[in-house]
C-alpha cells in the first residue's frame, strides 16, 4: 500500500497553519503568522533618496517607513564575459554608479532591525523549489553540499534545459534537486522566468516605492514545495483563499491546482483528524508508543536527544524480543517525530540496548527506511561504543516549539525552580546579610504564597530562631504575582 497524503490549510488573517497527513497520521506542522512575515526576497522599485560618498552607501525609499540601505557592496555589476560579478577591490564608487532621484530595482537581504532600515542588493534573486534564478548573471551553478561527484553531470543538465528556450539568466541548483527529474527541474525554470518576467513587467508601469515581488505566503508555498505525486487532495478552509490559490496554481502548478477542494464542512478542518491535539503533543517531552513503551525527546540549544524506555510492554514471548519490538516502533515515531517538531541540527538516539546484532541492524534499516521519506535531508550513523545513534537533519526553519513558545519567565528555560525550602533558606540568609548592615524596626518578606506557608509552618521555628538573634520582629506577605524563586525583603 502506497502513502495517502492529505494536505489540510487553516487559513485566519492573523495566522496560517498546514498540516501534512500520510495515512492519517500528521506528519508536518507549518505555521506562518501574518506579523512574523519578513521582508528578506522581496523585491522593490526604489527610489534613491540620498547617496552619501562618504559611507560609500545611499539611501532608498521603497516605501517603508525608515529608507532602506544600499552599500557599494550590494551594488550588482556586469562582469568580463557577460557574467553577474560581485565588484572586484576596486569597486566603481557608488556616486558614479546611482544618483538621487534614480528608480532602482532592488532586493531586501537583510529585514529592518530597531532603528535600522532594511539592508539592499541590486543583484535579484528568485528562489524555486529547486533552484535559485539569478537573471542578470548567465552562471550555471550547484550547491556546495552536493558531492563533487555529482555536481559536473548536474551541471551539465541544468544548462541543457536552462538554454533549451534560448533565454539567458543563470540558475542555481539547490541542494534538495540533486535527485530531481528532468520535468520537475523543467517546470520551475518556467516558474522562475515566468515570476521575473512579471517582475519586470510591474517594474515598467508601477510608481517608484511599490513592491514587485513578494516571497510566497506559505499556503502558496503549500503548492510549490509540498505537493508531490502521493497527495491526494489539498483542503483549505477559506473561500477566498482558495479562489487566489487556485488562480496562482493554474498558472504556475496546474497538475497541483487540479486537487485543490475549498473545505465548507462545519467542524474546524483540523479537527478532523486531531491535529490540535497532535500540535500539544508535539511540544510535550514525552512520546508514548502504542505497545506501552515511550520516548522522551529533549530539544536543547546544542542537540536534541531521544531517548526510548520499554515502560509497561511486556507483549512479547522473552525480553530480547520485547526490546526489539520497543526500539522498531520507535525508530517509525523518531521519524515522524522529527518532521513534526522539525527538529533540526544533531539528534543523538538512545534506543534499548540490544544483544543481538542483527536485532540491531533491523532497527537502523527502519530507522533509514522511515527518514527516507522526510524531504528534509537526513544522514543517519550506525550504533557507536556506547550503543547510541548520532544523526543530523538539516535546519530548514525554526522548530515548532521555538515558533510556538517562548522560555519560562520563572525558570528561564531550565525546565526547574528552586524548591520552596531552597528559597526559605535563601530569605532566612538574605535577613542575617541585611542585619549586620542595616538597623530597621522590621523586616517583612514579601514572597510566592508556598514559600510563605512553609515559613509559617515547618520553617516557624527557624524563622522564630533568627527574630531572636537579631533582635527584631519579621513579618511576612504572600504576593500570588511573584514567581516561585522571586522574594523582597522590606525594611520597616
Amino acid at each position: 500500500m502506497g502513502v495517502q497524503q492529505d494536505i489540510l490549510i487553516n487559513w485566519s488573517p492573523q495566522e496560517t497553519r498546514v498540516a501534512v497527513v500520510e495515512n492519517g497520521a500528521v506528519q508536518e506542522l507549518h505555521v506562518e503568522r501574518t506579523l512574523e512575515r519578513g521582508l528578506v526576497g522581496n523585491v522593490y522599485l526604489g527610489k534613491v533618496a540620498r547617496v552619501l560618498p562618504g559611507m560609500q552607501s545611499a539611501f532608498i525609499d521603497i516605501g517603508l517607513e525608515r529608507a532602506a540601505f544600499l552599500h557599494v557592496a550590494d551594488v550588482w555589476q556586469r562582469g568580463p564575459e557577460g557574467e553577474g560579478a560581485r565588484p572586484s577591490s576596486q569597486p566603481v564608487p557608488i556616486e558614479k554608479q546611482v544618483f538621487e532621484g534614480q528608480a532602482l530595482l532592488v532586493q531586501v537581504i537583510k529585514d529592518p532591525i530597531g532603528t535600522k532600515g532594511a539592508r539592499l542588493s541590486t543583484q535579484v534573486s528568485i528562489a524555486g523549489r529547486l533552484l535559485v534564478f539569478l537573471p542578470q548573471d548567465d552562471h550555471i551553478g550547484v550547491s556546495q553540499k552536493i558531492p563533487p561527484a555529482q555536481r559536473d553531470a548536474l551541471r551539465a543538465r541544468l544548462q541543457a534545459l536552462a538554454h533549451a528556450g534560448g533565454e539567458g539568466g543563470g540558475f542555481i541548483l539547490r541542494t534538495n534537486a540533486e535527485d530531481a527529474a528532468d520535468s520537475e527541474l523543467a517546470d520551475d525554470i518556467a516558474y522562475l522566468r515566468k515570476t521575473w518576467g512579471r517582475i519586470r513587467e510591474a517594474a515598467g508601469t508601477r510608481p517608484a516605492g511599490s513592491l514587485l515581488h513578494q516571497d510566497l505566503s506559505l499556503v502558496q508555498r503549500v503548492l510549490r514545495d509540498l505537493v508531490g505525486e502521493d497527495t491526494q487532495s489539498i483542503r483549505i478552509d477559506s473561500q477566498e483563499q482558495f479562489g487566489r490559490l487556485e488562480a496562482f496554481g493554474q498558472e504556475y502548478m496546474p497538475s497541483a491546482a487540479a486537487r485543490l477542494q475549498w473545505y465548507k464542512g462545519e467542524r474546524p478542518i483540523f479537527d478532523l483528524f486531531s491535529i490540535d491535539e497532535e500540535i500539544a503533543r508535539a511540544l510535550g517531552r514525552r512520546v508514548d508508543l502504542k505497545s506501552g513503551g515511550y520516548m522522551i525527546v529533549d530539544q536543547t540549544e546544542a542537540l536534541t536527544t531521544v531517548d526510548v524506555n520499554t515502560g509497561g510492554y511486556v507483549g512479547a514471548r522473552n525480553f530480547d524480543e520485547t526490546i526489539f519490538k520497543t526500539n522498531l516502533e520507535a525508530a517509525q515515531a523518531i521519524a515522524r517525530q522529527l518532521r513534526l517538531r522539525n527538529l533540526g541540527g544533531i539528534i543523538v538516539v538512545d534506543f534499548i540496548d540490544m544483544q543481538r546484532p542483527e536485532h540491531r541492524e533491523a532497527v537502523l534499516a527502519e530507522l533509514r527506511k522511515q527518514l527516507a521519506r522526510d524531504r528534509v535531508k537526513t544522514m543517519t550513523g550506525g550504533f557507536s561504543q556506547l550503543g547510541l545513534v548520532e544523526m543530523t537533519r538539516k535546519r530548514t526553519r525554526e522548530s515548532l516549539a521555538h515558533a510556538l513558545c517562548e522560555p519560562c519567565p520563572a525558570c528561564q528555560g531550565s525546565g526547574q525552580v528552586k524548591t520552596a525550602r531552597t528559597v526559605c533558606y535563601d530569605i532566612l540568609r538574605e535577613i542575617l546579610r541585611e542585619a549586620r548592615q542595616f538597623n530597621p524596626k522590621e523586616y517583612r518578606v514579601v514572597a510566592a504564597p508556598r514559600v510563605i506557608d512553609l515559613l509559617l509552618d515547618e520553617e516557624s521555628q527557624h524563622l522564630a530562631g533568627l527574630s531572636d538573634f537579631i533582635g527584631k520582629p519579621i513579618s511576612l506577605q504572600a504576593d500570588g504575582s511573584l514567581g516561585p524563586e522571586q522574594f523582597d525583603i522590606v525594611l520597616l
